[in-house]
């Protein structure tokens, strides 16, 4: 019996997936040469793949650059005030709004920045806050 389940966790864990895997192997390795991974440490290499997977979100406030506004106007305040009662889970979905993602990129977290934008329309209750992705863009109407 020992044997027989031995091998039927071999296959099920391994053999059945055998072909899959080496054909998702081969299409990585073709984008990300295996030779270029060596260079990193394993949780080096985790934070590459995975981004951070925890957030200081004081950090992440402090590192804010603002257009059109300043750290001491009633938005910003109320922006922070709101933001920070929000549950973790809320954060991240903020952050995906935000960048796309629910991790900060591998570098370190110091690193990572974003602007808070007054996009300065006549009517701002006509606006709903937006964002610009690519360059980590907060569009906040007054």
């Amino acid at each position: 019996r020992k044997e027989y389940v031995d091998l039927f966790v071999n296959y099920v864990f391994n053999e059945s997936v055998r072909k899959p895997f080496e054909d998702f192997m081969r299409g990585f390795l073709r984008g990300c040469p295996a030779s270029n991974w060596k260079m990193f440490l394993p949780l080096e290499l985790q934070f590459v793949l995975q981004g951070h997977t925890t957030i200081d979100w004081h950090i992440l406030e402090k590192n804010v650059r603002y257009r059109s506004y300043n750290k001491s106007d009633q938005t910003i305040k109320d922006f922070w005030t709101v933001f920070h009662k929000l549950s973790e889970e809320e954060k991240k979905m903020f952050l995906v709004f935000l960048s796309g993602s629910d991790r900060i990129p591998g570098y370190q977290l110091e690193c990572f920045t974003f602007c808070i934008e007054d996009p300065q329309e006549k009517n701002p209750d006509d606006l709903c806050p937006s964002a610009n992705t690519c360059f980590h863009i907060l569009f906040l109407p007054r």
